[in-house]
């Protein structure tokens, strides 16, 4: 389901802008249609009034939870389940963030992932999207969305972007406190900019070096990271907000001296974060997660030349917090 079918079933049964508008807020941000100066049943036509029923019960339907796991942490890995009976994952975060799901699989098909290991099953629908954030808003409060978990966000642009605005409107989340992930993908350069809400933008690089980036993300476009870098830039100087660049340390692969000097030499002067992420381990893979010392040493260089870098721990080790890791679990058991 999609936010512009709930528009139009809205205005189906006599709904104007005011009563969509009042409507979509009270779902988005779980608030009575009684507060305000003006009860729902003065305010809203009876026909509409009728229909709620049936049409917050299908709402609630979007998004079930099928079972929470809290971590050491603070973040609480949540399997969501869809109204067709498929999973994804959503994680509350610490600090009132929330990572949501995109996709049903993902096509990318990153060699490090657990998500993209059986592909795209299929993509959800801009309402499913925003449902994520209402069910994680029965638990506790959420300012912040980033669009990193299950799937690729630009290769379901229209949903995800549909849900941006909502969100960053009647859902009341700060437009820099949006965040898109993706792993580069020219569509986002040229869409993104042209919303009302205008997201921040985490851009997974993973390699400086072509050949080695194109091994871990077999299946994303094939654009240099120096280009991707560029593009990365010109939407930083335009939206005012540095781009988030996402590196997982895989030890012996990408955490060498030969990557640190890459990354000076591509975002020395850009307005931009370098967010190392400490891989978090997935059975069956040959990865592994590099040693704490080695960690912060390439963090440490890395800010004595010049780029601003932060240590971004894996959410829920603990809780086999990585991407995709729950929802296989799960489902595992049942195939065999």
């Amino acid at each position: 389901m999609r936010i512009e079918d709930i528009r139009q079933r809205l205005r189906a049964h006599g709904a104007k802008i005011c009563h969509e508008q009042r409507l979509l807020r009270a779902w988005t941000q779980r608030l009575s249609l009684d507060d305000g100066p003006r009860r729902a049943e003065d305010f809203l036509p009876l026909r509409l009034r009728s229909a709620l029923p049936a049409l917050t019960k299908q709402l609630q339907a979007l998004a079930r939870l099928d079972s929470e796991h809290p971590g050491e942490d603070g973040s609480v890995r949540l399997l969501v389940e869809l109204a067709d009976g498929q999973t994804v994952e959503s994680v509350l975060l610490p600090r009132d963030g929330l990572c949501v799901s995109s996709q049903v699989g993902c096509a990318v098909g990153c060699l490090f992932c657990m998500t993209g290991r059986d592909g795209l099953l299929r993509q959800l629908g801009s309402a499913e999207i925003v449902a994520q954030v209402v069910l994680a808003r029965t638990k506790r409060v959420v300012r912040k969305v980033v669009f990193m978990g299950m799937g690729e966000p630009a290769h379901n642009l229209d949903n995800v972007q549909e849900a941006i605005q909502l969100l960053g409107t009647a859902g009341a989340i700060g437009h820099k406190n949006l965040v898109f992930s993706t792993v580069g993908d020219r569509r986002v350069f040229e869409t993104l900019p042209q919303g009302l809400v205008k997201p921040a933008l985490a851009l997974s690089l993973h390699s400086t070096r072509l050949e080695l980036r194109a091994k871990l993300l077999p299946r994303a476009p094939r654009i240099a990271p120096a280009e991707l870098v560029a593009l990365g830039e010109a939407y930083a100087r335009a939206t005012g907000y540095p781009i988030q660049y996402q590196w997982t340390l895989l030890a012996g692969v990408n955490d060498g001296v030969e990557e640190v000097d890459g990354i000076v030499r591509l975002l020395s002067g850009k307005y931009a974060v370098m967010n190392l992420i400490p891989y978090n381990r997935v059975a069956g893979l040959a990865y592994a997660r590099p040693a704490p010392e080695r960690v912060a040493a390439m963090a440490s260089e890395l800010n004595r030349r010049g780029i601003l870098t932060k240590l971004r721990d894996s959410a829920g080790q603990d809780i086999d917090g990585g991407c995709g890791q729950l929802r296989a679990r799960t489902i595992l058991p049942a195939m065999r």
